[in-house]
């Protein structure tokens, strides 16, 4: 653990001078009124921190450092010990820091000597480390403060406010023990204290895996803790539960019997990852529906047809076809994870915020297209006679199907990103399995396999007709690389594609002709895609088009709405997702749905998420999930309500037309951040007061 935070301090260090005029966060010492001599005053160090930046709590989690102070006092004062607010936490890649995404103040009581008078000099230096999404810069500061003894103006009001941020203290000592490497807290709590998203942040390094899965029961007046164990058992535990947004409870343990059993709180704890697996299979199974990805599915069900019921061979076919799902969706689950651990915000489908990807995906589309209308024979898109061939298809058919998150895909891709490692990798790996059991299924099971039609013309019609939906996959992904990179993006990947179909059509004539147009054609194909992707324009931020009749989504906007007493609907999509349009086409833009949302004063809020704004990308992270679609519907003084991803007009009017409350409305957001196993919950805790970061 001290490695990984010398090697992250380490890192830091080297990339500084790069921000040496950029500060991150700017301290002040401010007291809370004059000095009583013999008495004592509150300090505090307001840590006002920037846009995009975070600070570290006392103890920073996996990674970071906290907050040092060396105080210059006259004789006779003494500084005690600090007291932090609650913090949040931020996950990212399996890294759980605790941090403040947010002006905080920590606080700490000075000591005055009977004998003070006049103007005191208070005098400190302190050094801390602040973080962005791309760096981590260690700063430091002097702080000043000419302190009053007697008289002068008091800041009471200013403290009693960073006073209430602080965990309160716990009355009743908890215990805790130490077994089969879990560390169990029981924490005397009434049961008439309400508790929400509970996470505890150990003070002591080492205590607790800090991003392993916490689980909570209640048994009577007891809150139970489970934490995974980190490798140190110290004589005490102490630190903070957190027991809803802002509000935690400040506690020692001391080694004691521990209640078992008790009723689950808030998470589901260890079924987290199996849940995530199933959603993940299940949203795997239905994305062969969509229509980029069935015509790959219909091919290889032709491909079985064709093989005249060999079951060896379609089992061997089927289980390669598996293997390149489950390695493609892996893949692209690991370099996700590689990017958000590198410090970028990032979700499922980030690839499709490239305009390279967009352009290769383009022309996969394209070059499929060409091959189903017959120009020209590419065996191995239909399936093959090696697994070769197959395993190929299933990554192919891994990478086109990444655009849509439809039912129990999007909380289980957003569970993946707050497990550990070998939890995230397996969440992945299902969706690829899900994507290939239809044709495992088929394979595997022979009384499928024998309802398969006979081979025949009708697989050459279906074949053509598979090509419509492959075709509309290509020109979808010309208009994305429109609004992605603007008329330039446009016109390159028309130009691309028109001479991969030439190449194309010069390949297929020379597979009947047998001559050297082969050759010919699959240089030009092969210099096409590559130039292509080479000259692909850079991202184009203000190529997006406001998307009519909503306002862009912004948490003040929504905020403000909420205090005005009207409701709002906030819609999170992206260009590039299926889902998301096919549901603002069949029922968000709807005559009735309009209607209902003017009747009643209902503001929507659009989220674009096409060119990964990391403020969209943070804020899915907190309602754990990992890409879009996400839906909210908030009404005045409740708290926001989820939608399903599959939406219907009935849904929006209903809300619209239901009575609304009118008192005032509760502050909302994303919970803080990386709820992540052990974090909130998503399935196992969602994101609390974090964000993916650094």
């Amino acid at each position: 653990m001290a490695m990984l935070r010398r090697l992250i301090l380490l890192l830091a260090l080297l990339l500084a001078p790069t921000w040496a005029q950029a500060r991150g966060i700017d301290p002040e010492l401010v007291a809370e009124g004059p000095a009583v001599p013999g008495g004592e005053v509150e300090l505090a160090i307001v840590m006002r921190t920037k846009p995009g930046w975070h600070g570290y709590w006392l103890n920073p989690g996996d990674a970071g450092l906290p907050m040092d102070v060396k105080w210059s006092l006259p004789a006779g004062y003494s500084v005690g010990t600090f007291h932090y607010p609650v913090p949040g936490r931020l996950l990212i890649g399996g890294i759980m820091n605790y941090v403040y995404e947010h002006d905080y103040a920590v606080l700490a009581r000075l000591k005055v000597p009977a004998g003070a008078s006049g103007i005191v000099p208070i005098r400190a230096s302190a050094t801390w480390l602040a973080c962005t999404d791309k760096i981590c810069v260690p700063e430091s500061g002097e702080l000043a403060l000419d302190l009053a003894v007697g008289t002068g103006a008091s800041k009471r009001a200013q403290f009693d406010q960073w006073r209430r941020a602080l965990p309160r203290p716990l009355a009743t000592q908890a215990r805790f023990e130490e077994r089969n490497g879990k560390v169990r807290i029981a924490v005397p709590l009434p049961a008439s204290v309400a508790v929400d998203d509970p996470y505890f942040f150990p003070a002591e390094d080492g205590v607790a895996d800090y991003a392993g899965v916490q689980v909570f029961r209640r048994d009577g007046d007891t809150l139970i803790a489970e934490l995974p164990g980190g490798g140190r058992t110290p004589p005490r535990i102490s630190g903070v539960l957190a027991i809803g947004e802002g509000d935690g409870l400040e506690l020692t343990a001391v080694p004691g019997p521990v209640p078992q059993g008790g009723a689950p709180v808030g998470a589901l704890g260890d079924n987290a990852l199996l849940w995530a697996v199933l959603g993940a299979i299940l949203g795997g199974i239905l994305l062969n529906l969509m229509p980029c990805v069935f015509p790959i599915l219909a091919l290889k069900a032709l491909h079985l047809a064709r093989s005249g019921g060999d079951a060896g061979h379609a089992r061997r076919d089927a289980l390669a076809y598996a293997g390149g799902a489950i390695l493609g969706t892996g893949a692209l689950g690991l370099a996700l994870l590689a990017i958000r651990a590198g410090g970028n915000a990032a979700g499922w489908a980030f690839q499709l915020q490239d305009p390279r990807s967009i352009m290769l995906l383009l022309l996969l589309a394209t070059a499929i297209t060409a091959n189903l209308v017959g120009l020209f024979q590419l065996p191995t898109v239909g399936g093959g006679t090696r697994p070769a061939g197959s395993f190929g298809t299933g990554a192919l058919a891994a990478f086109v199907a990444t655009p849509c998150a439809g039912p129990f895909l999007g909380a289980a891709l957003g569970t993946a990103l707050l497990l550990p490692l070998y939890g995230s990798v397996l969440v992945f790996a299902a969706l690829g399995l899900g994507l290939a059991l239809p044709f495992l299924a088929v394979a595997f099971i022979p009384a499928l396999r024998r309802k398969l039609p006979a081979p025949g013309p009708w697989m050459q019609r279906l074949q053509r007709f598979l090509a419509i939906p492959m075709a509309a996959t290509a020109i979808g992904a010309i208009w994305l690389l429109y609004r992605e990179a603007g008329m330039t993006g446009l016109w390159i990947g028309i130009a691309a594609a028109a001479v991969l179909l030439a190449a194309l059509v010069l390949v297929g004539r020379g597979q009947r002709s047998g001559g050297a147009l082969i050759w010919l054609g699959t240089g030009v194909a092969a210099l096409a895609v590559a130039g292509a992707i080479a000259v692909a324009p850079q991202r184009n931020e203000a190529a997006l088009a406001k998307i009519e009749g909503a306002e862009p989504w912004s948490e003040a906007a929504v905020q403000k709405v909420l205090a005005s007493g009207r409701p709002a609907f906030v819609y999170f999509t992206a260009d590039w997702c299926l889902t998301c349009k096919v549901n603002e086409a069949a029922a968000i833009d709807r005559d009735s749905v309009r209607a209902a949302f003017d009747q009643s004063g209902v503001q929507v809020f659009a989220a674009d998420w096409t060119n990964g704004d990391p403020a969209i990308t943070r804020f899915l992270e907190g309602r754990g999930r990992a890409g879009v679609p996400l839906y909210l519907w908030y009404a005045p003084g409740k708290p926001p309500e989820e939608l399903p991803q599959v939406l219907t007009p009935a849904m929006l009017t209903s809300r619209a037309r239901a009575p609304r409350w009118r008192a005032a409305p509760r502050p909302f957001g994303p919970r803080p951040r990386f709820r992540r196993p052990g974090s909130g919950r998503a399935p196992a805790h969602r994101p609390a007061s974090d964000r993916g970061r650094r």
